[in-house]
């Protein structure tokens, strides 16, 4: 019984179960993917622009973010400054996630946390519940996954994107919203905790519009971020 036990750990820890696992957001990578290498097909980006984007910027937001800048020829400083703030969220995955790699050295954490997305994040936060570490192979195997998907998304709108002249006109440039609603949604459905979710969106909506009024949207986004989750973590105590 030990040994069943030991083999069926070490195949839910393997890379092909973390590839497993990265599945269910597959067709959501390939949807926003394709929009994203439509956006920056017809905002005048080649091919090997467009997959160098998709390789080593490698985030959805900062993508469409980029094409739109890029499009209506902004300097490349305030592309880079932009992209920069809006990506800062991921600092703060990076903290909440670190606890369960404690047992990797500083290389091989940062080979994680460089792949490491909205939608990876919150695969391997719901897998990781109840345990005290997360295995390095099931993470390679999740990450790598949804990178060699994203790539692929990216280099078919790419293509497809010389016939699309109007993302718009399709509804592409809200794709990546259109996902995280969806991601959202079915998150609060499955933890079934509306109550404390609901406080925490409300919250964050309305500190979004507060700070948004007195700087920028990029900062609205962070604080609000950082303000409520801190409000969610108060009412998970306070219940």
């Amino acid at each position: 019984m030990n040994i069943s036990n030991n083999v069926l750990l070490r195949e839910e820890s393997s890379f092909l179960a973390g590839a497993r696992d990265c599945l269910p957001t597959v067709l959501g990578y390939l949807s926003i993917g394709f929009a994203a290498g439509v956006v920056e097909k017809t905002a005048g980006l080649s091919f090997v622009e467009i997959g160098l984007m998709s390789l080593l910027l490698y985030a959805g937001s900062g993508q469409f973010i980029a094409a739109a800048m890029i499009a209506a020829g902004s300097p490349a400083f305030a592309i880079i400054f932009t992209i920069f703030f809006v990506n800062l969220r991921h600092l703060l995955m990076s903290a909440a996630i670190s606890p369960y790699f404690r047992h990797l050295t500083p290389s091989k954490n940062i080979l994680i946390g460089s792949l490491l997305t909205d939608e990876t994040f919150g695969v391997a936060m719901n897998a990781a519940a109840g345990k005290t570490m997360i295995s390095e192979k099931w993470m390679h195997g999740l990450n790598l996954t949804a990178y060699l998907n994203w790539f692929i998304a990216n280099m078919a709108g790419a293509y497809f994107g010389a016939w699309i002249a109007d993302p718009e006109k399709f509804g592409l440039d809200f794709a990546l919203p259109g996902m995280f609603i969806g991601l959202l949604v079915l998150q609060m459905a499955a933890r079934k905790k509306i109550f404390r979710d609901i406080i925490v969106a409300l919250s964050a909506v309305a500190i979004v519009v507060v700070v948004s009024m007195l700087t920028s949207g990029s900062v609205g986004v962070i604080v609000a971020t950082v303000v409520a989750s801190t409000i969610g973590m108060a009412v998970e105590k306070w219940k």
